[in-house]
């Protein structure tokens, strides 16, 4: 069964954006220590921050990604965040590969 993740904020949740930062980064070494992983996270809207050199939770996507998860940043957010060249994990795609992504999981999660 293929799995989706979709991340569409560089914070998790709504409320305190200094909580939602640390919650995300929790999120993603948890995922990262559980044996059964997304085969796919998608990176849309902030969330593309989250890929860049410097962000607080490298460590955790590097670890996924060396897993075999494939991290997908949306194209057009990239270039909206100035981003094009910054991104440390991860790599670049467009709506049409994401499109084509989600409709071809058999579970897609927003968290």
């Amino acid at each position: 069964m293929k799995t989706t993740i979709i991340l569409n904020s560089k914070i998790f949740g709504r409320g305190s954006d200094e909580l939602g930062e640390k919650m995300m980064g929790n999120f993603l070494r948890k995922l990262w220590g559980l044996e059964k992983k997304p085969d796919i996270i998608i990176f849309y809207n902030s969330a593309v921050q989250l890929l860049v050199k410097g962000s607080p939770v490298l460590d955790a996507l590097d670890a996924l990604g060396k897993a075999g998860v494939d991290l997908i940043a949306c194209g057009t957010c990239v270039d909206f965040y100035k981003l094009e060249g910054k991104l440390a994990a991860g790599r670049v795609s467009d709506m049409q590969e994401i499109a084509s992504v989600l409709m071809k999981s058999e579970k897609v999660i927003t968290p």
